[in-house]
């Protein structure tokens, strides 16, 4: 097996799950673009889920969420949860994170939590927990911001000139 076959039967790939549309137009065209712009570097999906909820109490929402979770993440998933309790990292940090993750056959989930955050079987289930900043985004908002520093960690990766230090 040459060394190109070889990378790339181990070449993870990579899935951001949200909970809930976005209501702003601006987000969706905007992760889209993105999305278009990761195709060229790394398989990378958008799934949004929009789970039927039976009450508005903050422990069943994460119930709910942590539910419609379990069914679409594959067991042998590498599961990171975007929290702001999570470690934090600046760009190139991320972006050497990203490059160690291609080394893996795993699939590389990241998770978005819902307006009440995660359940804790979720929190159990999670290899890791990344934040971007001890503030709070909306989860809507925070799509974008997501996407925008997974493209740039991609960049950084094929050395481009997107990010300047």
């Amino acid at each position: 097996m040459s060394d190109i076959t070889l990378s790339l039967f181990f070449m993870a790939k990579f899935s951001l799950i949200v909970f809930g549309k976005s209501k702003f137009p601006f987000v969706e065209e905007g992760s889209n673009m993105l999305l278009k712009r990761l195709s060229h570097y790394y398989p990378t999906e958008l799934i949004t889920l929009t789970p039927k909820y039976k009450s508005t109490d903050p422990t069943q929402v994460k119930k709910t969420e942590a539910t419609a979770l379990s069914k679409v993440v594959k067991p042998n998933s590498k599961l990171i949860l975007l929290d702001e309790n999570g470690k934090s990292y600046s760009s190139r940090e991320f972006a050497n994170s990203v490059e160690h993750m291609l080394q893996s056959p795993e699939n590389v989930v990241f998770v978005i939590g819902g307006a009440f955050g995660f359940d804790d079987s979720i929190k159990q289930q999670a290899n890791s927990k990344l934040s971007f900043s001890k503030m709070t985004f909306s989860h809507q908002m925070f799509k974008l911001i997501f996407l925008e520093q997974f493209y740039r960690a991609c960049t950084i990766i094929k050395g481009e000139s997107y990010h300047n230090d």
